[in-house]
């Protein structure tokens, strides 16, 4: 990243946080999440073109559509890797537009990606015990001043057992000593949902969790995202080029087609949209 895209960056996350303070909607409480009218241009190409949705509390919601359709745009636009050219993201009834992939995640929204970004030199329990937000230890005079000394290490034993307890949900425990580097695709994938759910979250965007995965792997994911949304109450969006898996697994499932929304509902009236069907130029959905 250029020196003036950091300074517009940073100008983009005072201006939302302005946003934040100032500007609250009322949304319903069973939406956490809206985007309304988003845009995202790059330079003469319009990749994101006046997209509008919500997501539901504890839902699965499945986002998908052909290839260029916007929905890898959209995500990043809403995490803030990129900044909207146009339109509004809130969450938790407050606008998040424009803010940093940190600022974001620090409000309980937090994504993956659809190539796994483990530190690789590091092992999996490394990993894991940098994703906590708020650590003591950061703070350099926590760590230096005898007599808090001992709230960094009280803290980093609780997060310690919040990591083995993760690892052990994900079944990983036993590659916590392994390089991450080391790790098949598939224990990639789960080393980041792992990583990403120590962060505390209230929703998770998942961008082709499954790519690369093997069915047994993949049947693993599935269980954990299935369990966290009905045991903790998490709420899921789900980008997935797998149709079957978005039909059997997510409902809601919203289509985008050409930068716009195209269709929202159940996952049986997805499957009969002729436009959706058109959409696909035929594709079995």
């Amino acid at each position: 990243m250029s020196e003036s895209e950091e300074v517009t960056a940073e100008d983009g996350e005072t201006a939302a946080s302005d946003q934040v303070a100032g500007d609250s909607v009322t949304t319903s409480p069973d939406a956490p999440l809206r985007i309304e009218d988003l845009r995202k241009d790059f330079g003469g190409l319009t990749a994101v073109d006046g997209a509008s949705f919500e997501v539901e509390a504890e839902s699965l919601t499945g986002l998908i559509g052909p290839n260029g359709a916007g929905k890898s745009t959209t995500f990043n636009c809403i995490t803030g890797v990129h900044e909207p050219t146009a339109g509004a993201v809130y969450f938790k009834d407050e606008s998040i537009t424009g803010l940093s992939p940190n600022a974001v995640a620090n409000r309980g929204l937090v994504r993956t990606f659809q190539i796994a970004r483990e530190l690789a030199e590091m092992t999996v329990l490394e990993n894991m015990m940098l994703a906590p937000k708020d650590q003591l230890g950061e703070q350099l005079y926590r760590s230096v001043l005898p007599g808090l000394r001992g709230d960094v290490r009280e803290q980093e034993t609780e997060m310690r057992e919040e990591v083995w307890e993760t690892l052990e949900f994900f079944e990983i425990d036993h590659l916590a000593r392994e390089e991450a580097g080391n790790l098949s695709g598939g224990q990639r994938k789960l080393l980041e949902l792992a990583r990403a759910l120590m962060t505390d979250p209230d929703m998770m965007l998942l961008d082709e969790p499954f790519a690369g995965v093997n069915p047994t792997l993949e049947e693993k994911l599935l269980d954990r995202i299935h369990a966290l949304r009905e045991q903790e109450g998490l709420t899921f969006l789900l980008v997935e080029h797998d149709m079957d898996l978005i039909m059997n697994n997510c409902d809601p499932v919203i289509v985008m087609h050409q930068g716009q929304v195209l269709a929202e509902g159940r996952p049986e009236e997805i499957r009969n949209d002729d436009r959706v069907i058109e959409a696909y130029l035929g594709e079995d959905i």
